[in-house]
């Protein structure tokens, strides 16, 4: 799936007032619009498959199981501003085809097209990006809903979705290079509820995703991380060392560790554990972190989760990294307690 590099303005206009997309060879009845943040918007679209014996998509993607059984599809389009977004849309796209796990978002189409600017005639580019859809939305969507309701998971779905996105992110830490996805939270795992099931959790989102191993030999490339990670990984989420980063420092992919630590206490209590912070008079995100300050609930669910699932948290909430566990380290003690407490 190279990128595709065309004046296919016909595209831009149907996205822009409905009607049809083409995304390659392949056609797109644009349904409506589901989200929308920063440069990026996401549509619901419907394939229409012009030869009736079947061909379309399905012809173009490898795994029979990513093709929609009524044709239905999200498109990501992203407004492209200049040549550095640009190159981060490649390497997006580029990040993504790497990957291919039943608990991350797969990469079904793209195409990079050049459309004229209305004022000044100038060409611009725009990303379309298309992936199965999941209209149950968001570990966050469904967390803010729930607790709206006064809801919350039980422990045996919290332990289910947990050990999900798990799986996922062993499968990119297992690669050669290793790859960390760095932007591990709620808002970037899509849930689909299933009948007499736990929920289905899949990782999205591949834009922050970087080799994750990393040499830090000066002052210089610690402020380097910092600022990228500043752009890149989620203030709330984001591990001790990348807001601090020594200048002696060997970086792995422990740090999206720490934010699936952050992302379980969330499956648990609709936040990270240091959000807090924020709404504190003269309160620090940052120093929260720094000092792995948790602060459980006080009120609500708490005593309906097993204190293992909070010293299972803390265990991932470490501040050095050299001391947090890995990946595989976690897929052991998740299932013991999955054992332990669901049936």
């Amino acid at each position: 799936m190279g990128c595709s590099f065309s004046g296919l303005n016909a595209l831009y206009d149907a996205v822009n007032g409905g009607g049809d997309v083409w995304i390659n060879e392949n056609r797109f009845r644009v349904v409506r619009q589901l989200g929308e943040g920063g440069f990026a918007f996401v549509y619901l679209v419907k394939e229409i498959v012009a030869d009736a014996s079947g061909g379309g998509l399905a012809k173009k993607v490898k795994d029979p199981s990513h093709i929609s059984a009524d044709g239905t599809y999200a498109v990501k389009k992203v407004l492209i501003q200049n040549k550095e977004q640009l190159e981060l849309v490649r390497e997006e796209i580029r990040v993504s085809s790497l990957f291919n796990h039943p608990n991350l978002l797969p990469l079904l189409d793209h195409a990079i097209i050049s459309v004229k600017d209305g004022q000044g005639g100038a060409r611009k580019h725009e990303a379309f990006l298309l992936f199965p859809v999941h209209l149950d939305g968001t570990l966050l969507d469904n967390s803010t809903s729930m607790k709206a309701k006064k809801e919350s998971f039980s422990t045996a779905d919290v332990l289910h979705i947990f050990r999900q996105l798990c799986d996922g992110l062993k499968h990119m830490h297992s690669l050669e290079p290793p790859y960390a996805h760095n932007d591990v939270k709620p808002g970037n795992v899509l849930l689909t509820r299933r009948k007499g099931q736990p929920p289905l959790a899949i990782l999205m989102d591949f834009g922050s995703a970087r080799p994750s191993r990393k040499q830090i030999r000066s002052r210089q490339e610690a402020l380097q991380l910092q600022e990228w990670a500043s752009e890149h990984c989620s203030a709330p989420f984001r591990a001790p060392e990348l807001w601090d980063c020594p200048s002696h420092a060997d970086i792995d992919e422990r740090t999206d560790i720490w934010s699936l630590g952050c992302t379980l206490y969330a499956i648990m209590y609709g936040m990270s554990p240091f959000e807090y912070a924020l709404g504190e008079s003269g309160g620090s995100l940052q120093l929260a972190i720094m000092n792995a300050q948790i602060k459980w609930p006080n009120t609500g669910p708490k005593a309906s989760y097993p204190e293992a699932l909070h010293q299972f948290v803390t265990w991932m909430l470490q501040p050095q990294a050299a001391v947090r566990p890995r990946i595989g380290d976690i897929i052991i003690h998740v299932d013991k307690l999955i054992e332990k407490f669901t049936k």
